[in-house]
C-alpha cells in the first residue's frame, strides 16, 4: 500500500467515526503501523503463525499451490503484557496494511450507553471496510465481560446482547475481502466457544514469553532503542537473568516500564547535576524491589507490552 493509499484510508475512516461516537471512543486507526517482528524479542513460534498468515496478503497464490487456504481468524491468548497488540500491529506492517484496534470491553460499554441504530453502524462499517479494502482489523480483549478494564466482573452487562453485536462486527469483518482478522483475549478459559466456530478464528495461537530467554531478548530490543534515542551509552553489562529470576511472574509489559522508571530516575538526578552513572545491575534490581512493594498493593496487576 503506497502513501496515497494510507491518505486514502485514513480519509475514508474519518468520517465514518465522527458519525458513529461508539466506534470513535473505543477503536484505534493506524493508516501507517511502524511495529516490525524485529522489534519484539522473543516469541518465535507465534511470530512464525502470524507471517504464515501474511501470506494471505502477500503472496495469497501460495495457499491454492499447496490446496489449502488462510483462516479466516487468527486468536491469540496469553497474559496481559504478553505481547499481543505489537504481534498484530508486526502483522499489518508486515503486509503493508493500515491497522485498525478494536478494544471490545470498551466498544461494548459505548454501545450499551449510546444505544442507537446497531444495524446502521454494521452497514457503514461494511462499507467503510469495503472501501479501504486492505487492512489488519484486532479485537483486543473478546471476552469484554471479565475484562479488568471494566474494573471487576461485570454479571449487570447484558452480554448476550452485547456478545450478539460482537459476533455481527466480526462476521461483517470477516466477510470484508482482503481483511486479515486478529482477536484476543488473556482469559480464553470464560470465552465462549462461538468464537472459535468455522469461519471465525480458526487458528489459536500462543503467546507467552519464555522465562527467562523472551524477557531478556525484549529488555535487549528497548535497551537498544533507548540508546539510540539518546544516542549514547546507558546500560553496562547487565545481568538480566539475575534481575528477572527476581520476579519471573512479571509480565513484558511490566519488565518495559520498569526499565523505563530506572531511566526516568537517572533522568532526574541528572537534571539535579548529580552526574548519574549508567544502568547496573543493581539499579534494575533496586527498582524490581520497589515495583514488587507497589504493585503488593494493588488488587489487579496487569502490564502492556509498549
Amino acid at each position: 500500500m503506497n502513501e496515497i493509499e494510507r491518505k486514502r484510508a485514513a480519509n475514508l475512516w474519518e468520517p465514518f467515526v465522527r458519525k458513529f461516537p461508539p466506534v470513535a471512543k473505543s477503536c484505534d486507526f493506524t493508516a501507517s503501523p511502524e511495529i516490525g517482528f524485529g522489534d519484539i524479542g522473543g516469541l518465535e513460534e507465534a511470530k512464525d503463525e502470524l507471517l504464515t498468515y501474511a501470506c494471505a496478503a502477500t503472496d495469497p497464490d501460495v495457499y491454492e499451490r499447496w490446496g489449502t487456504f488462510p483462516p479466516s481468524g487468527l486468536l491469540l491468548i496469553g497474559p496481559n503484557g504478553s505481547g499481543k497488540t505489537l504481534l498484530a500491529a508486526a502483522l499489518a506492517t508486515r503486509t503493508e496494511t493500515p491497522f485498525l484496534v478494536i478494544r471490545a470491553p470498551r466498544l461494548a460499554l459505548q454501545i450499551l450507553h449510546a444505544g442507537g441504530k446497531i444495524g446502521d453502524l454494521l452497514q457503514a462499517w461494511q462499507e467503510t471496510l469495503a472501501e479501504i479494502r486492505r487492512i489488519t482489523v484486532y479485537f483486543d480483549e473478546l471476552d469484554f465481560a471479565h475484562d479488568p478494564s471494566l474494573g471487576a466482573p461485570r454479571p449487570d452487562l447484558p452480554a448476550s446482547q452485547l456478545g450478539d453485536f460482537l459476533l455481527e462486527l466480526i462476521d461483517v469483518t470477516i466477510g470484508v475481502t482482503e481483511t486479515l482478522m486478529l482477536g484476543s483475549t488473556s482469559r480464553p478459559d470464560t470465552l465462549s466457544p462461538i468464537y472459535f466456530e468455522p469461519g471465525r478464528f480458526e487458528r489459536i495461537v500462543s503467546v507467552n514469553p519464555i522465562v527467562p530467554g523472551d524477557v531478556i531478548a525484549a529488555m535487549a530490543i528497548h535497551s537498544m532503542a533507548a540508546e539510540k534515542r539518546a544516542g549514547r551509552k546507558l546500560f553496562e553489562s547487565v545481568d538480566w537473568t539475575r534481575v528477572i529470576e527476581q520476579n519471573r511472574e512479571s509480565s513484558i509489559g511490566n519488565w518495559v516500564r520498569l526499565v523505563h522508571a530506572v531511566l526516568r530516575r537517572k533522568a532526574r538526578c541528572d537534571a539535579a547535576d548529580d552526574k548519574p552513572g549508567v544502568v547496573t545491575t543493581e539499579d534494575l534490581m533496586s527498582e524490581v524491589a520497589r515495583f514488587k512493594k507497589a504493585t503488593g498493593r494493588l488488587p489487579v496487576a496487569s502490564g502492556r507490552y509498549l
